[in-house]
C-alpha cells in the first residue's frame, strides 16, 4: 500500500468524521500565524515611534497591541491543540477498537502465527505513532505553514532584498530534512520491531515465572532481558539522535544567515535603503520564522513514523477470515446429533503445496453417533486435537466435508454451529475475574441459581464454598490462585451451564488428582449424558465404555471399534492398553 493510499484510507475511515474540529483547529492556526506575524511587524513602529520619535500615545498603544497579539497566539494555539488532541485520542480509540474487534473475530491460525506481545506492541506503540501523526503532524503542518507565510509577508514588506537572501534557508532546510527523514524511517521501523520483541519477551517472563524459579534461570533471564532492553535502547537512541540532528544543522544555517543579513543590511543602511526600525522588524520576523522552518523540516519524520505504523496496523485490521462463509448459509438444526467426516484433508501449511509430510489429516472418514460417546486415541501429534478443532470450525478442512444430521457445517452459520458445542480442554482457559463470571461466560443471561447448580454438578461448589468471597472470589490470571483440579471443575461447570448438545473433551481429566477423579468423572458423565460426545483421553479407563473408538496415527484412521474389538485387532491400541495396565 502506497503512502498516498494510506493517507486516503486514514482520512476516509478515521479522520473524516472529525472534519469540523480539524477545520476549526486549522482556522485557529491562521490566528496563530496572524498574531505571530503582527508581533514581528509591531517592532517597526515600536522602535520608530517610541524610541526615535518618542510618541507618548503610541508608547501605551503598541505595548498593549503586542500583549494582545501574544495572548491571541497563546489562546488560539491552546484551543487548536486541545481540539487535535481530542481528535487524535478518538482516532486512537477507533483504530484500537477496529484492531481488537478484528483480532477477536480472527481465525485462530492468525493468532497462532504471531506472538501476542507483538499484537500488544501494535495496539500501543504503533498506534501511538499513528495518532501522533494525526495530532501533531496535521496541526503543525498548517500552523507552521501559515505562520511562515505570514512572517515572510512581514519580511518582504520590510525589505524585499533581505527577504530574497533569507529565503535561501528554506530549500536548504528541506534538503536536510529529506535526508534525515529517510534515515529515521529505517531506524523507526527497527525500533518498532524490537518494541514488539520486548513485549513478547515480557509476557513470556510473567507467564513462566514459576518455571524460571524452579530451574533457577534468574541470571539467564536477567542477561536475556539486558539484551532485549539494550537493543530497544539502541534503536530508540539512534532514532532520537537522528531526530535531533536537525537542530545543529538549523542552528548553523540560521547563524550563517544572520551574519550574511547583518553584513548586507549594513550596506543597505549606508546607502539609505532601509531604516534601523525596518531591520529589527525584519530580523524579528526572520527569527520567529526559525521555529516553523525547523518544525516543517522535521515534520516528515513524524509523518514517516505514522505511515510506517499504519503499514503495520492496517493489515491487521484488513485481515479477513479464511473460514468459508456463504450468503445462503442456514442455521444448524440438531435432531439426533450425528456427526460424519467425509474424506477430510487438512494441513496447517499452505494447502496448495502438495506435501504429504506436512499434511496433518489424510482422507479422514469417521462417524460419531448422536447421543453417544466417541473416543479418539493415538500418539501425541497424530491429529486427534485437529479432528476436534475442525468440528466447531476453529479451522476449516482443505478438502472433504463434515456433516451434522446431514447438514454440512460449511453451509451453516458459524454462530448456530458453535451454539450447539461445548468444549472442555486440558488447557483450562479462565479469565482474571470472579468465579461466578468465569462460569457465567457460557451464558451471560444465566440466573444465579443456574450458575450455582452448574457448580454443584461439577463438584466445584465443594471448594468454592470454602473460599472467603465464595463465588465473588477473583481467581487471577488464567486461574493462577486455583489448583489444576479446581480450574478443571470450573471449566466443566461452564460447559454444563451452556447445555450444548455436542460435547468436545480434550484430555479433560488429565489435570485431576486421584482423589477427585471419581467425582469429576461423575460430573463428566452428567455433562455428556444423552449428548454427542467426542473425547480424547490418554487414560483409556475413561473411554472403555465409548460406543466407538477410533485409533489415529500420523493423520490417518488406522483402526476403529469398541474396546474389545480393538484389543484383538489393533496393535497400536493394544500397546496403549498394555502400557497403562503395567503402570
Amino acid at each position: 500500500m502506497t503512502n498516498i493510499k494510506i493517507i486516503k484510507r486514514l482520512y476516509k475511515d478515521y479522520t473524516k468524521k472529525h472534519l469540523k474540529k480539524i477545520i476549526f483547529a486549522l482556522l485557529l492556526s491562521i490566528g496563530v500565524a496572524g498574531s505571530t506575524s503582527s508581533i514581528a511587524y509591531l517592532l517597526d513602529p515600536a522602535i520608530k515611534e517610541i524610541f526615535i520619535n518618542k510618541d507618548q500615545k503610541l508608547m501605551i498603544v503598541i505595548p498593549l497591541l503586542i500583549m494582545v497579539a501574544f495572548a491571541t497566539k497563546g489562546l488560539s494555539l491552546y484551543i487548536a491543540k486541545v481540539l487535535m488532541i481530542t481528535v487524535s485520542e478518538d482516532v486512537k480509540k477507533d483504530v484500537q477498537v477496529d484492531m481488537l474487534n478484528n483480532l477477536i473475530d480472527a481465525d485462530t491460525k492468525l493468532i497462532d502465527n504471531k506472538h501476542s506481545g507483538k499484537f500488544i506492541s501494535n495496539l500501543t506503540n504503533d498506534v501511538g505513532h499513528l495518532t501522533n501523526f494525526v495530532s501533531t503532524g496535521i496541526l503543525n503542518f498548517f500552523k507552521d505553514t501559515f505562520t511562515l507565510i505570514g512572517l515572510m509577508g512581514v519580511m518582504f514588506y520590510q525589505n524585499w532584498k533581505l527577504s530574497l537572501v533569507a529565503i535561501i534557508m528554506i530549500p536548504l532546510a528541506s534538503f536536510a530534512s529529506r535526508s534525515l527523514g529517510k534515515r529515521i524511517t529505517k531506524v523507526s521501523f527497527e525500533q518498532m520491531e524490537w518494541a514488539g520483541v520486548l513485549s513478547s519477551y515480557l509476557i513470556e517472563v510473567f507467564k513462566n515465572h514459576k518455571l524460571i524459579k524452579i530451574f533457577q534461570k534468574e541470571i539467564y533471564e536477567k542477561n536475556r532481558a539486558q539484551i532485549f532492553l539494550n537493543n530497544v535502547k539502541e534503536k530508540s537512541r539512534k532514532m532520537a539522535i537522528v531526530f535531533v540532528r536537525a537542530s545543529p544543522i538549523m542552528e548553523t544555517m540560521t547563524g550563517v544567515m544572520i551574519a550574511v543579513l547583518i553584513y548586507y543590511t549594513g550596506k543597505l543602511i549606508m546607502n539609505d535603503e532601509i531604516d534601523i526600525s525596518n531591520f529589527f522588524s525584519f530580523l524579528a520576523a526572520m527569527m520567529l520564522a526559525y521555529q516553523p522552518v525547523r518544525s516543517l523540516a522535521t515534520l516528515n519524520i513524524v509523518i514517516n513514523n505514522g505511515l510506517v505504523s499504519a503499514k503495520r496496523i492496517l493489515p491487521i485490521i484488513d485481515q479477513k477470515s479464511e473460514l468459508k462463509k456463504n450468503i445462503d448459509d442456514k442455521d444448524l438444526f440438531l435432531d439426533e446429533g450425528n456427526i460424519e467426516f467425509k474424506n477430510i484433508k487438512f494441513s496447517y501449511e499452505n494447502p496448495k503445496e502438495e506435501n504429504l509430510e506436512k499434511t496433518t489429516l489424510k482422507n479422514i472418514n469417521l462417524k460419531m453417533l448422536g447421543g453417544k460417546m466417541t473416543a479418539l486415541v493415538g500418539h501425541s501429534g497424530s491429529g486427534k486435537s485437529t479432528i476436534l478443532n475442525l468440528i466447531p470450525r476453529i479451522y476449516d478442512a482443505n478438502e472433504g466435508d463434515i456433516v451434522i444430521d446431514n447438514q454440512s457445517i460449511y453451509k451453516t452459520k458459524i454462530n448456530s454451529l458453535r451454539d450447539q458445542i461445548s468444549f472442555v480442554s486440558q488447557d483450562t482457559n479462565l479469565f482474571d475475574d470472579t468465579i461466578k463470571n468465569n462460569i457465567a461466560y457460557a451464558d451471560m443471561d444465566a440466573s444465579d441459581e443456574e450458575i450455582y447448580d452448574a457448580a454443584k454438578l461439577s463438584f466445584a461448589s465443594e471448594f468454592i464454598e470454602k473460599l472467603k468471597d465464595k463465588y465473588d472470589t477473583k481467581i487471577g490470571e488464567n486461574g493462577i490462585r486455583l489448583s489444576g483440579g479446581e480450574k478443571q471443575r470450573l471449566s466443566i461447570a461452564r460447559a454444563i451451564l451452556k447445555k450444548s448438545k455436542i460435547i468436545l473433551l480434550d484430555e479433560a481429566t488429565s489435570s485431576l488428582d486421584a482423589e477427585t477423579e471419581d467425582k469429576i468423572q461423575k460430573a463428566i458423565n452428567y455433562l455428556t449424558k444423552n449428548r454427542t460426545t467426542i473425547v480424547i483421553a490418554h487414560r483409556l479407563s475413561t473411554i472403555l465404555n465409548s460406543n466407538k473408538i477410533y485409533v489415529v496415527d500420523h493423520g490417518s484412521i488406522v483402526a476403529e471399534g469398541d474396546h474389545e474389538e480393538l484389543i484383538n485387532n489393533s496393535s497400536i491400541y493394544k500397546n496403549f492398553y498394555n502400557k497403562q495396565i503395567k503402570m
